[in-house]
């Protein structure tokens, strides 16, 4: 049997990644459009400062930082891989100061995460599991929309114990406004939640990061990463941290961890902010993976 989530940790079941298993059926990667930010933010390497957009025009480095979704289909469900951030950005952040460092300003309305669903002929009500990353700003974005659609709204259990524990409005790039009003299960440690879908912990940048592995039957193994390994500067070897790392060495545990998967399993490695490895993948609604 799989491991079931619960309001508590998923316990039992497949712990480990090397096991046989059912492949999904399809991959969908949704481009979401892409936020401005200064390059240091996701790379730290030496004579970077970092700027608001105000000073956008200075000498420094700004970089499409890209947002991307996952639609997984399996013979158990569909099921949603983040969210993005939502239409209301500017205002929304407003509290956090965020849309002056990220400001969602590289997005069409065909690339908002509603708008990708639509094109595909989805609806929220059709996500029957909803997994978050982690519930940072431009990840938890968009929960809103599949408020009472029945979809099982999943994130890592010390994750939630941090985003829902700490006193005020938002902690750095947690902003309780985008997931506070839902209820989450939970999952702990490496747990393959359905058929072909292994959700890996990988702390580091968040108290609850994951990455998630996919299994399919012609592509083969798929690990989107999302922010525990932001691009491939920062795959390395060796590996490069952010600016916004929550635990510097659980974040290179994290980043090794997932360099051993995808060696044992082939895998073919999706960064959670890499501008040029999204515009080279296969893009939802003209292509998918099988």
């Amino acid at each position: 049997m799989r491991p079931s989530c619960s309001d508590g940790p998923a316990s039992g079941g497949r712990p480990g990644l090397e096991v046989d298993s059912v492949p999904a059926n399809k991959v969908h990667v949704l481009g979401c459009g892409a936020m401005s930010c200064d390059l240091t933010w996701l790379l730290l390497k030496p004579g970077r400062t970092i700027r608001p957009r105000a000073d956008r025009d200075k000498p420094v480095e700004w970089y499409p930082c890209t947002t991307h979704c996952v639609l997984v289909e399996t013979p158990d469900g569909m099921l949603l891989w983040d969210t993005s951030c939502p239409r209301d950005w500017e205002t929304r952040w407003v509290p956090t100061g965020l849309q002056e460092f990220f400001p969602y300003d590289q997005v069409s309305d065909e690339e908002y995460l509603d708008s990708r669903l639509g094109q595909l002929g989805v609806s929220p009500g059709d996500i029957d599991y909803l997994v978050l990353s982690h519930l940072h700003f431009d990840h938890a974005g968009n929960i809103g929309l599949f408020a009472g659609t029945g979809a099982r709204m999943i994130c890592n259990d010390k994750e939630k114990e941090f985003a829902f524990g700490y006193e005020g409005a938002f902690n750095g790039a947690h902003l309780k406004a985008d997931y506070e009003a839902y209820d989450f299960e939970t999952v702990s440690g490496d747990v393959e939640i359905l058929p072909g879908v292994t959700l890996i912990e990988a702390p580091g940048h968040t108290p609850g990061t994951m990455a998630m592995k996919v299994d399919l039957p012609e592509t083969g193994t798929m690990i989107f990463t999302s922010d525990a390994v932001y691009m491939g500067d920062s795959y390395g070897p060796p590996a490069v941290p952010a600016a916004i790392v929550n635990d510097l060495a659980a974040w290179y545990s994290s980043v090794e961890k997932i360099r051993g998967i995808a060696e044992r399993s082939d895998a073919t490695v999706v960064f959670g902010h890499d501008a040029a490895q999204l515009r080279s993948m296969r893009l939802a609604p003209n292509g998918f993976y099988l």
